[in-house]
């Protein structure tokens, strides 16, 4: 295989308005509900970083301030733990703080969809490949699944989608690629499909929320007509490009929560609590406690 240029940015889109966690999302960004102690944009910032990402773009809205702030110092804070002698929360807070320059935030004025926040990060991504990661999924697994694309990329090159299987049953409700010959950890892409008709679908094989695109996808989606929801879709910027660019499919075979669901937020609090040895031991048996007085 050749040298492929390296993915050192990663976009990460939080303009979005979270209308299904309102009214908690009326004052918090919902990239800022936390699962256990942990907003859920520091889950998958953490996956970009274990994956080498140098340089983190987030595409932001209005009331978004917050999670500027998130990723800044605070020095009331900070001082005030210095002055109570906190060593284990200061060291807490120092590890979560990129470097300075590390981190870009830009505006997407308006809801013009997932192409359109994408497109919003041109000037700063710049003319190299970079990731994607849609800031709702959270991954859990022997190995990060950005970690394990950029591993696919240094074989494959192109642009990679990670993807995971779901029943046939249920591929209509999701965007479904086509599978064909193996590649390293993944296979390559033959074609892609948003949301299937029933009986359609050409694998279940479907997209998780994690990429890893060439920069030309900037000047496709700079002159896309809106599609489904009046929006500026990814997908069919991807499509276009897959007329001249190699796609590869990662296979994911780890763990996704949707935290941009309440039922995959609830399910992520519980997963993640009982992985803590510091909270298992109370909440566990609390837990089944629930769920025997319910099937009672």
């Amino acid at each position: 295989m050749g040298q492929h240029r390296k993915v050192r940015k990663a976009v990460f889109p939080v303009a979005g308005l979270g209308t299904r966690f309102l009214p908690a999302t009326k004052a918090v960004p919902k990239e800022m509900l936390t699962v256990v102690d942990k907003p859920v944009i520091q889950y998958v910032v953490d996956e970009a970083l274990e994956a080498g990402i140098e340089h983190l773009v987030f595409v932001t809205g209005r009331g978004k301030g917050v999670i500027e702030d998130y990723f800044d110092i605070q020095y009331e804070l900070e001082q005030t733990l210095k002055e109570r002698n906190k060593k284990a929360e200061l060291t807490l807070l120092s590890g979560i703080l990129p470097k300075a320059g590390m981190a870009s935030f830009t505006r997407q004025q308006e809801p013009l969809g997932l192409g359109h926040a994408v497109w919003c990060a041109r000037d700063i991504v710049g003319d190299e490949p970079f990731a994607l990661l849609l800031p709702d999924m959270i991954m859990r697994g022997e190995k990060g699944c950005m970690k394990g694309m950029i591993e696919l990329y240094d074989q494959s090159g192109g642009n990679v989608i990670a993807v995971e299987e779901c029943h046939p049953d249920q591929a209509h409700k999701y965007g479904i690629v086509g599978v064909g010959d193996a590649i390293g950890s993944g296979f390559r892409i033959t074609g892609m499909v948003e949301k299937p008709a029933k009986g359609t679908a050409p694998s279940n094989f479907f997209i998780n929320g994690r990429y890893i695109l060439q920069p030309e996808i900037f000047s496709i989606l700079e002159t896309q007509e809106r599609g489904a929801g009046n929006e500026i879709q990814l997908t069919d910027g991807m499509l276009k490009l897959a007329a001249s660019q190699d796609f590869a499919g990662y296979h994911f075979k780890g763990e996704t929560f949707d935290c941009g669901a309440k039922d995959g937020f609830i399910l992520a609090n519980v997963a993640f609590a009982l992985e803590r040895a510091d909270i298992r031991p109370t909440v566990e048996e609390p837990l089944k406690q629930l769920l025997a007085a319910l099937k009672g």
